[in-house]
């Protein structure tokens, strides 16, 4: 799965970094907040387009808000079974 929906995988990616970001959240919440809700609508529009190739837990996740349990489904394992 690591190989699959990279726009995806990234945009979660930057989301949890940014959410991290506590500097950048401190310096100017205004930025953050706004930084925030871009990278949402992208995450909504990206599961939007891809919807249809998803697999089944996975739209399940995006379709709930569930954005740190999709990018774990995205950057698992295979051999490991998880």
């Amino acid at each position: 799965m690591p190989d699959d929906f990279p726009r995806l995988r990234e945009l979660l990616q930057h989301r949890i970094d940014l959410i991290a970001d506590h500097a950048y959240r401190d310096q100017d919440a205004a930025a953050h907040l706004a930084a925030l809700q871009k990278v949402s609508e992208e995450i909504n529009a990206e599961h939007a387009a891809c919807r249809e190739n998803l697999p089944p837990r996975l739209n399940h996740f995006l379709t709930q808000a569930s954005f740190s349990k999709a990018l774990d489904y995205l950057t698992q394992d295979p051999s490991k079974g998880i």
